[in-house]
Formats: C-alpha cells, structure tokens, sequence
C-alpha cells in the first residue's frame, strides 16, 4: 500500500473540507482531472472518517449488499490506516512538511511517500526515492531524514520503540 493508497479508489473531489478553503490538505497534489488526484493516507484517513460519521448520523441502513460493502471497505481500511503515523497527523503538520520539502528536489509521489510512511532510516529514504544513489549526497539523505522526523509525528507504536531501545541502552550501560 505505498504511496497514496487508496489513491485511484477514492474521488479526489470528496475530499475537500479539512485542509480549509475548500483544498485538500496537500495543495500540491491537485490535478485538473478530479478523478486522478493523488490522496495522502491523511486525507483518506479523514475522508472515510468523515463517511463514517455521516452515515453513522444519518441512520443509514446496512441492508444493501453494495453499502454492507461499502461498511466492510471502510471499516478495514480505517483499521489498517489508523495504524500508520498519518492517524496522528492535521493539516498544519502537512502544510509545513510540504513547505519543508520544498527545499529537497523530490517528485509529488516521492514527497507523498515520505508523508505516508514516516522514514526514519537512509534505506527507507533509499527505498522511497527514485535512483537516490545518484541524486541524493549523504548530507541531503540525512537533512531529509531530519526534516521528516522533526516535522511529522512518530505516533505512539513508535515512541513505545524508542523507549524500549533507550531502556536496553542503559540497561548495558549501566550493569548494577
């Protein structure tokens, strides 16, 4: 599920509404054709729970095959995305990531997978940019890593990680 996952699933003209002034959070990323815009897992995140409440307010039946579908698509797509660092994004954060990268020389996609998946390694970097060997130094490899990490929340999973690790590391530090 790299880049925008759901991108070619969801209509890009529905998720309007949280970025303010009627844009999507990731103003970059609108295209002529509303039906072939990029969606970050942010905006999906937000898109489907917004669906989800709507219909949940409105009282909608779950009678149909096609909306018990619809109930069972958004229930799992919400279940694997709330687990990625977009759940705890907002669209400052995104705002000022995409401002932030403005300095990198990277493609709407690349930026897009950075922002779904939060690198924290070179590899990841590596993995996510197209022939970064050959476009990337060591020194911009690890200035976007800082950007990235600095600028879009961890999320709890990973925070638990690093207290672990930190843990460990005292733990031999520190043989009483």
């Amino acid at each position: 599920m790299r880049g925008g996952a759901f991108a070619g699933a969801v209509r890009a003209g529905t998720a309007q509404g949280r970025g303010g002034a009627g844009e999507t959070p990731l103003g970059l990323l609108h295209a002529k054709d509303a039906n072939a815009a990029l969606l970050s897992n942010y905006e999906v995140f937000q898109l489907l729970t917004d669906l989800k409440e709507q219909r949940k307010e409105s009282g909608k039946n779950k009678h149909s095959s096609g909306q018990q579908n619809l109930n069972t698509i958004t229930y799992e797509t919400l279940k694997y995305i709330s687990k990625t660092p977009c759940k705890h994004q907002s669209p400052e954060i995104v705002r000022e990531f995409l401002t932030a990268m403005k300095s990198h020389k990277l493609t709407k996609a690349e930026k897009l997978q950075l922002l779904n998946h939060r690198p924290v390694t070179a590899v990841e970097i590596q993995l996510m940019v197209e022939e970064s060997e050959e476009r990337l130094t060591e020194e911009q490899i690890e200035a976007l890593l800082h950007t990235v990490t600095s600028i879009l929340p961890a999320g709890p999973e990973a925070e638990q990680q690093q207290n672990t690790s930190d843990d460990v590391a005292m733990d031999e530090e520190d043989p009483a």
